[in-house]
Order: structure tokens, then sequence, then C-alpha cells
């Protein structure tokens, strides 16, 4: 199985006040048990988003990482449960950039989500 650091998106998990689940798509770095990820310059209908407004309410969250293929013997995933916050992190938009190239060129304007990783979680179709 590959590094699940080097997949270029993952999948967040958030809950909100009503108890249902959020799921969204991220670009994702990792930096020790510290996953980071930013809100960028995609189109948005708001820069005030629905998974910054869950964290704040409920920082548990989960990140899927995932990897399909018609050879079903290559198929895997990674789910690592964590605590969010919201924060002001330079280092963590620079290790974002350094991973995707967009980024490079247009720096995400954040904010940005810290997930600590508490619990991982992995299965793999091939044997380890």
């Amino acid at each position: 199985m590959p590094s699940p650091e080097e997949a270029r998106v993952a999948r967040l998990a958030t809950v909100g006040p009503d108890g249902h689940p959020h799921v969204v798509p991220i670009c994702f770095v990792v930096d020790g048990d510290t996953l980071y990820t930013a809100v960028d310059e995609k189109p948005k209908q708001t820069r005030r988003l629905k998974r910054l407004s869950n964290i704040e309410t409920n920082a548990r969250v989960e990140v899927l990482i995932d990897h399909y293929d018609e050879d079903w013997s290559r198929l895997w995933w990674v789910r690592w449960r964590g605590t969010a916050r919201i924060v002001d992190d330079a280092r963590a938009l620079e290790l974002l950039a350094a991973k995707y190239p967009q980024y490079a060129r247009l720096p995400p304007s954040g904010p940005v989500i810290a997930m600590t990783i508490e619990k991982r979680t992995e299965w793999t179709s091939s044997p380890s």
C-alpha cells in the first residue's frame, strides 16, 4: 500500500449541530501527527463553510483516504480519527504549497484546519 500521506485527495467528515455528518473532499498535508487542510481559492458559495462552523461546534472529525483500482487486489483505505481546530498557520500553508503546485501559484487564503490524528485504521485487499 502506498503511503496515504502521498494521496492527492481525502474526504473530511464533520458533524453538524443537528447530528448529521457532513463530508467534503479536501487537499491535505500531514506533518507528524497533524493533518492540515486549508480553505482555498476554488469557487465556493461562501467563505463561511459548514465544515468550519461544524468544527467550532464539535471538534471530533474523521478523514478517509482511499484508492480504487479495477484490479481489486490493489484496493486500500485509511481512516484517521481526531480532533480539529481552526488555526492561522503560515507553516501549514507552506507545506500545502510544497505538495500542491496549484497552491504554490495561488496560495490558500485560509483559514487552516489542523487535525490532531488520534486513531488510525487501515485496510488493504493485498496481503501485508
